[in-house]
Order: C-alpha cells, then sequence, then structure tokens
C-alpha cells in the first residue's frame, strides 16, 4: 500500500448492521473516520432470512457512515458467519518440472489449489485458503519458499468454507446499492486481525467473539490458524432466557442484561431486588437479582461448553500461551471472564481493538472488534496486491466447485 487508503468494513449482524471508515496508513495504525449503524432487521443466527429488511438495513447504515466519515462508500469488506460456515486443515504438494528447480509463485499458489483439492459439500464455496506454514524438500520452517530451490514444495493450510447461496446473498445484498464488495471474509478472522497481536499468535491464543445470534471463535498456535468456527447461540439468547423466565418484554430483558447483569453465582444479596418502572403496557415490577444472574451465568456456562466441546477434538487447549480472549457484545458482561476461565481452565482476558486511531469510542467497544478487524484484513489485502485468495477466486466457487 503505497499511500494512505480508505478502507471501509461492512458487519451484518444478527443485532446491528455496522459499517466502518477508516484511513490505513502503510504499515501503521488505522484512523477510523466514521461508524454507521442500523438495526438488523432479517438477519436470525448471523444469516439473512429476508433479503429485502436486510438490504434496507445496509443502506441506511452505509448513509449513516458517509454522514460521519464525509467519505463517499464506493467498495466494502464484507465480513459473514453462520452455523453452516466450516473449516479443516490439509496439506497441498507439488513437484517442480525435472528441467526446473527454482520454486517461484505460481508454485505457491498451486500448492494452495492442491491444499483445496478435497471434497465438500457441493452447496459449499470456499472462503479462506490461510497458509501454516511451507516444507521445501522436507524442511520445515520455511517462511518464504519464492527462489529457494528444491524438487517439492508442501504447505499446510486452514480452510474455510461455507454454503455459497449464503454467502452470495450477502454479496447481492450490498451490490445492489451499487457498491463493490472487494472480499468476503469470516467474521471470527477478521475479529482476530483486530484483537491479537502478532506475539500472541505466535504464543498461542482462541479468541471468542459472543456476538447476537452467534459466537465465532478461531484457534491460533505458533503463529498459525489451526481451528475455527461458529455456533448459533450468543447474547440474543441470555434475552430471550430472561424474557421467558422472568416473563417481561424482550425490550424489558435487552436492558435488564446489560444494565444489571452477572454471570456469577451467589453475588447478590439474599432477597435482592431490582424494580422494574411501570411503562406503557408493564405494570412495572420487582425481579429477584439472582434468579437473573442465573439465567445468565448458565446460558453463558452451555455456550462454553459447546465451545470446549467442539476443540476436544484437537488438541490445541494446552497451547494457549496467551489464553483465551474474548470480545463482542456480549464480552462486556460482568462475570464472564472468570466463568470462562472456571470452564477451560487456562487464563481469560476480555479485550477491545489495538493500535487504532480516531474515534476513540469506536476503538475501545468490543461491539466493534469484527468492523475494525475487516479494516486489518483490508490493510493487509492491499499491502500484499495482487491477493490471490480475493473475492473475484472466491466468486467463481460460489457458482461452481473448483
Amino acid at each position: 500500500m503505497a499511500k494512505d487508503q480508505i478502507l471501509v468494513g461492512l458487519e451484518i449482524g444478527t443485532s446491528k448492521v455496522c459499517v466502518m471508515v477508516g484511513e490505513a496508513k502503510p504499515d501503521g495504525p488505522i484512523k477510523i473516520l466514521g461508524v454507521g449503524q442500523a438495526p438488523s432487521v432479517g438477519i436470525r443466527k448471523g444469516e439473512i432470512v429476508d433479503f429485502e429488511n436486510v438490504h434496507k438495513c445496509v443502506r441506511e447504515a452505509i448513509a449513516d457512515a458517509e454522514d460521519k466519515s464525509d467519505v463517499t462508500i464506493k467498495a466494502v469488506f464484507a465480513g459473514v458467519t453462520g452455523a453452516h460456515i466450516q473449516s479443516f486443515n490439509n496439506r497441498g504438494c507439488v513437484n517442480l518440472p525435472e528441467d526446473r528447480e527454482e520454486i517461484d509463485e505460481t508454485d505457491c499458489e498451486d500448492v494452495a489449489i492442491s491444499a483445496r483439492d478435497v471434497n465438500i459439500p457441493q452447496q459449499n464455496a470456499f472462503l479462506h485458503t490461510i497458509l501454516q506454514h511451507y516444507y521445501v524438500d522436507g524442511q520445515e520452517g520455511v517462511l518464504n519458499p519464492v527462489a529457494m530451490l528444491g524438487r517439492m514444495l508442501e504447505a499446510d493450510f486452514h480452510i474455510v468454507h461455507g454454503v455459497g447461496n449464503r454467502i452470495r446473498n450477502t454479496v447481492r445484498c450490498i451490490k445492489e446499492l451499487g457498491i463493490e464488495v472487494e472480499d468476503v471474509v469470516f467474521n471470527g478472522y477478521a475479529t482476530a486481525q483486530a484483537i491479537l497481536s502478532q506475539q500472541q499468535k505466535d504464543l498461542g491464543a482462541l479468541v471468542i467473539d459472543i456476538g447476537g445470534g452467534t459466537t465465532d471463535y478461531v484457534v491460533y498456535v505458533d503463529g498459525a490458524v489451526k481451528q475455527s468456527g461458529v455456533l448459533a447461540v450468543g447474547g440474543d439468547h441470555i434475552t430471550n432466557d430472561i424474557s421467558m423466565g422472568l416473563r417481561i418484554p424482550m425490550a424489558k430483558s435487552e436492558r435488564l442484561k446489560i444494565e444489571e447483569g452477572d454471570a456469577t453465582l451467589g453475588n447478590a444479596l439474599p432477597g435482592e431486588t431490582i424494580f422494574l418502572k411501570a411503562e406503557t403496557g408493564f405494570a412495572g415490577r420487582d425481579v429477584e437479582r439472582e434468579i437473573l444472574n442465573t439465567l445468565i451465568h448458565y446460558r453463558l456456562r452451555e455456550t462454553f461448553e459447546l465451545l470446549k466441546r467442539a476443540m476436544d477434538g484437537e488438541p490445541y487447549l494446552p497451547m494457549l500461551g496467551a489464553g483465551i480472549v474474548i470480545t463482542g457484545g456480549c464480552s462486556q458482561m460482568r462475570g464472564i471472564g472468570p466463568l470462562a476461565q472456571e470452564i477451560f481452565s487456562i487464563p481469560v482476558t476480555v479485550a477491545h481493538s489495538r493500535s487504532t486511531s480516531g474515534l476513540v469510542s469506536a476503538a475501545e467497544n468490543p461491539q466493534f472488534s469484527t468492523a475494525i478487524g475487516l479494516l486489518r484484513y483490508g490493510q493487509a489485502a492491499y499491502a500484499n496486491r495482487p491477493q490471490k485468495d480475493g473475492f473475484f477466486e472466491k466468486l467463481r466457487g460460489f457458482f461452481g466447485r473448483r
């Protein structure tokens, strides 16, 4: 990236549509110029279920972002999530022709294609082919094989894929507004770019992003992505539990969760109550604080236990030298860190994005971690152009198998 670049990240979430505009300096921090938002309508568990309403929400959020940043938005990096997103690790291998020994960039492209030569569900498309490690003639620890001499190039990759039509619906929703999609990015991967330093990636870390309808996670070990996925459960499920358990409206439940909620059991005084004042259509009442905390505790416990079970098949938890980092809107819940630490038995921190300037309120709000991560992804993409794992390559996968 030769000069300052205006980048835009667009996250269509279960609770909100967020559009973040930033100015990225070459190899430097990102200055946030403006954030546009609109409440989500037509999104369930991170996926579009009402195209027309989502289209309106995206239009409103983009208009809000343009107004606040004084930037005309022409292209975005779009984030996607949903339980349909899956991942796996695979090794690619290419043998150099007999008349050539020097490895070039084409070989690096071919080894990634080789790693994707696997069967995934017919309706799915590849989202990311994320490099883990190169090997030249069996030599480990190769950072960049280009110009090295060898007969065989191998590489390990973390491969992310999802249902093509669901991803295309997001793209179409944006493109119908006359805005180009520069790339489609898995939200969890984007969030990790905003939250983790290179040192944390090298030490090993698990990023847990708890949003409104989904929980995205990414595991780094030795600087490389080793595992990622999505759970179809998030903060809205806590709100629903509160509404059902206390028999109060959803709006009251959401406000009660944010303002008074705590995931810690036994933290309330005996008989301690919270008074909900009367409003139109609601008579007002007292609720027991310990019951509220219990509802929150068990839903969050279930979420963390589901995630731990998803990771039990891989040996990565003992390798997380930097521990667990929790972010997303739900990460602001009191007591969430100690509860996660109890379940995973490794250190847990709650974090927001790093190394940004401009709108401090946005940078410090964990609700915006994914949007900031999309800007970081875009910054890296421009710095490494031509981008070989870019959107147009992915788009071909949405229409047919590669």
